[in-house]
């Protein structure tokens, strides 16, 4: 089974320009092929965790990735799946987000030896001048065409502001100015970005009478529908200092029984053979299959040691409940108590567990929270000092979220 029909038989591919050809290329080893992010933030997050695979998987193969941050068309903010407009970044900020994808993509991709190259639009675009844009590039675009593509429609009926609108055309000319620069040959992302890399394709034909080819992937949903790697209290992120190790392991070990097979064929490296046979599992036994998706997962991004400590901690917390060793937690000091207590939702926002006052009086109304095994029922409750004699306490949200508050 070469690449392609493993990419096809794992559920990855939604849709593509030119099928035999990218097949040829991709499972030849010949494919120079880019995926774009923007440094919306300082960690890359689970949204952006099935293209880091697939360029991994593609890399392994022989084929050479080229990671493109979009330090320049972060400066306009891309459209897709977006019902308002993108909030603005300062470039101090913006270059600061892309240092941290360096450092996350490298333990995804080998860039030595000229095997990859990670490169920054902010190269090329901040230098363009706007004129010739209009008429070098602008010329090749219908504005009628523009309109029709889905990323737009979902922005017309609240307002489409032209610094968006423009977002294409830039997307396109990445693809323009990586060919030349890189003979990058292929542009591969997410399936709401299909109308901008046709844009690309489409560019690239035009201006060069060449052949560039264009490949989306599945966005990775769950059998609601809906995007994974969203929680309560936001994102889930590949940075440890954001999501750490234990959360993100918690994150894959509670997903949907109906999303385990999915996730362990578009995410994991196991081979199909053994994904095949976790999927046999049934009833309580699925939790098996669970425990070696979030473990595999963990493992990528984190590293073997950190994924035991988290296997090792949940295993604990679902059994005896005895070892917090590797619970995450949070250090409280004197000032964030007043007159020697501290109030419950102030605790749990400390902690991260709740994003607002709102969220934690509903969990707590519901009976969702616990302290040191102790359903708490008040709102309005405050932790006395006096309750953090072991140094700690326990918080449960939940049935399956535990973080330890620590009182230094």
């Amino acid at each position: 089974m070469g690449v392609y029909e493993e990419l096809v038989a794992r559920g990855l591919i939604a849709q593509v320009t030119d099928e035999e050809e990218i097949r040829e290329l991709v499972n030849s080893g010949k494919a120079v092929f880019y995926i774009g992010f923007d440094p919306t933030a300082d960690s890359l997050h689970v949204g952006h965790f099935m293209a880091l695979c697939l360029m991994k998987r593609l890399q392994m193969a022989g084929n050479k990735p080229i990671a493109l941050i979009g330090g320049g068309t972060a400066m306009i903010g891309d459209p897709s799946g977006r019902t308002d407009m993108r909030q603005m970044m300062t470039k101090e900020t913006i270059e600061h987000n892309v240092e941290c994808f360096k450092k996350q993509m490298s333990r995804f991709i080998d860039f030595s030896d000229d095997k990859a190259l990670l490169v920054n639009n902010a190269d090329w675009l901040l230098d363009l001048n706007y004129v010739d844009v209009l008429r070098d590039v602008g010329a090749h675009f219908s504005v009628n065409r523009m309109l029709t593509a889905e990323c737009y429609k979902q922005r017309m009926e609240k307002g489409l502001s032209f610094l968006e609108f423009n977002y294409m055309i830039m997307q396109s000319y990445d693809f323009y100015a990586l060919y030349q620069r890189y003979g990058c040959n292929m542009q591969f992302g997410g399936d709401d970005q299909w109308s901008n890399m046709l844009g690309g394709t489409e560019l690239i034909r035009r201006k060069l009478g060449k052949d560039a080819y264009a490949m989306t992937i599945n966005l990775l949903l769950n059998s609601e529908g809906k995007k994974m790697g969203k929680t309560q209290s936001g994102a889930v992120w590949l940075s440890p200092e954001k999501t750490s190790p234990y959360d993100f392991y918690q994150y894959w070990r509670n997903v949907d029984d109906g999303d385990v097979v999915k996730c362990l064929k578009m995410l994991t490296f196991l081979p199909l053979e053994q994904i095949d046979e976790l999927a046999k599992l049934e009833g309580s036994e699925i939790n098996k299959a669970k425990e070696v998706l979030a473990y595999e997962l963990t493992e990528l991004v984190h590293g073997k040691e950190e994924a035991d400590k988290a296997q090792e901690a949940a295993r604990a917390l679902f059994g005896s409940k005895t070892d917090t060793n590797n619970m995450p937690s949070t250090e409280l000091s004197e000032s964030d108590f007043t007159d020697g207590a501290i109030a419950i939702l102030d605790l749990l926002k400390k902690c991260s567990l709740i994003p607002s006052n709102g969220e934690g009086r509903r969990l707590i109304q519901q009976g969702g929270i616990s302290l040191d095994d102790e359903k708490v029922t008040d709102v309005y409750a405050s932790v006395p000092v006096s309750a953090f004699e072991k140094g700690y306490v326990i918080i449960k949200k939940g049935k399956k979220v535990f973080h330890k508050a620590v009182l230094q």
